[in-house]
């Protein structure tokens, strides 16, 4: 892993940090938060103990509102071309702050059957993309060659898909993780104790409650962070955390995703200038080109953990999941044959029931009797949500693509906006889990209070 996720050992047992925003979760929803919330001019710390490492790093880094509109999943398509609208600005001001550059191409993306069944698939997507608005043009097989000669001249159809680019995630965390240092230092705000002034090199284990709030983060390793704020961005580990409000219900599910990294031959470089997302006797799989000359290819999912447990966020790589994706990508870009395999990935992406994200406060109980025993909870007077908690997980296939939208909504909650677009998002929308099963996972807030 890049040298900017080296840091020093996590808060000794029994300290105390201090911030104004504590975030659970490094990766690139967590950082893109924190990176927003220190904009904003507050304090924050991020809490991971591996950052980086999680699904951000397995991940392609498609920024695709326009492809990834899925059948049955419209109330996602606001919020995916709200976040694709922010990426030039977001990238600009982070390569900035950074001093380096996150990968970020405006390239565009071919959609690329494989038969005529493909083809029909393509189109049928077409159609529905254009009626909410998106354009996709279809390219003769002539055009799309000559804007990417590799392609297979047996290819059944292409589209070209100019409003969907990309980012490289390894870089974008790295960026980010540069801003936030080198805010601390240049503003001299950053948190005393915390590597580099913002890193907190430890697990979470559980929230703290204060006067009917939420005010902190207890560590694994014995120490606490109080923050007027704390975000929940762990992923699938979410869940896990003790004193969760008890009528909150995470139904987070690992899906597991292989990737490949292969190296380009000089002789063939540039393998495809824009994203190559395919359809394959009517299985997904893409080819994304990155500025070092190498190129990533994916697409499996897979609900299943190899024998690594079912809340890995770092699974086995599945054997059928790389020849899947060697021999669909050899079939729209014959050349893939000859490149050099470096790197076989998987991660575990949190998914939800409806595949949209948990992104908001939480909901204080909604029955009458509910909200005003709410009501009656200290610091909560004036409130229908539980005071000093975001939720910001579940982002399933889009976490890359959704980094910038996801930080200014929670940046906006923070400065009390919010926003009703987003209110499908409400991380309280699925109901409570049973109270015997949310007594054995949850500490209720009641009983877990800062010293």
């Amino acid at each position: 892993m890049p040298d900017v996720h080296a840091v020093s050992g996590p808060p000794s047992s029994g300290s105390t940090i201090r911030a104004d925003v504590a975030v659970i979760g490094g990766g690139a929803i967590g950082h893109g938060i924190a990176w927003e919330a220190r904009r904003s001019g507050r304090s924050v710390v991020v809490i991971d103990d591996a950052p980086g490492s999680g699904a951000s790093w397995a991940a392609a880094g498609m920024l695709a509102p326009v492809s990834e509109l899925h059948y049955q999943e419209e109330d996602l398509l606001e919020l995916m071309l709200e976040a694709s609208a922010r990426w030039p600005g977001f990238a600009a001001d982070l390569a900035a702050a950074a001093g380096s550059d996150p990968g970020y191409l405006t390239t565009p993306t071919l959609a690329v059957g494989a038969d005529a069944a493909d083809r029909r698939a393509l189109l049928d997507l077409r159609a529905v993309q254009q009626a909410n608005g998106l354009t996709v043009e279809p390219l003769t097989i002539r055009e799309a060659r000559r804007r990417e000669p590799l392609l297979s001249p047996g290819i059944a159809c292409a589209l070209d898909t100019p409003g969907d680019h990309q980012v490289d995630p390894r870089l974008l965390v790295a960026c980010l993780r540069r801003a936030l240092a080198g805010g601390a230092r240049a503003t001299g705000s950053g948190v005393a104790r915390a590597a580099e002034g913002f890193a907190v090199p430890d697990k979470a284990a559980g929230l703290l409650w204060q006067d009917g709030a939420v005010a902190g983060v207890a560590l694994e390793g014995g120490g606490t962070v109080l923050a007027g704020e704390t975000v929940v961005a762990n992923g699938l580990h979410a869940p896990g955390l003790t004193g969760l409000p008890v009528s909150l219900h995470l139904p987070l599910r690992p899906v597991h995703g292989d990737i490949l990294r292969l190296a380009v031959p000089a002789h063939l470089r540039p393998l495809v200038t824009s994203t190559i997302r395919g359809l394959v006797r009517g299985v997904p799989v893409y080819i994304v080109p990155r500025q070092d000359g190498t190129v990533v290819i994916g697409a499996t999912q897979r609900e299943d953990a190899l024998g690594r447990g079912a809340g890995s966020s770092a699974g086995a790589v599945s054997a059928g999941g790389v020849y899947q994706l060697l021999r669909d990508a050899q079939v729209l870009v014959p050349a893939v044959a000859e490149l050099e395999l470096l790197e076989c990935t998987a991660r575990a992406r949190p998914g939800t029931p409806d595949n949209a994200p948990l992104l908001g406060r939480v909901p204080l109980p909604g029955g009458p009797e509910d909200l005003q025993t709410a009501s009656e909870m200290p610091g909560a007077q004036g409130s229908r949500h539980v005071q000093g908690l975001i939720i910001a997980t579940g982002f399933f296939r889009h976490g890359i693509l959704l980094t910038p939208a996801a930080a200014a909504i929670c940046r906006e909650l923070m400065d009390g906006i919010e926003d009703p677009r987003w209110a499908p998002f409400n991380p309280g929308r699925f109901p409570a889990a049973p109270s015997h099963l949310v007594e054995a996972a949850a500490t209720p807030p009641n009983t877990q209070e800062t010293a």
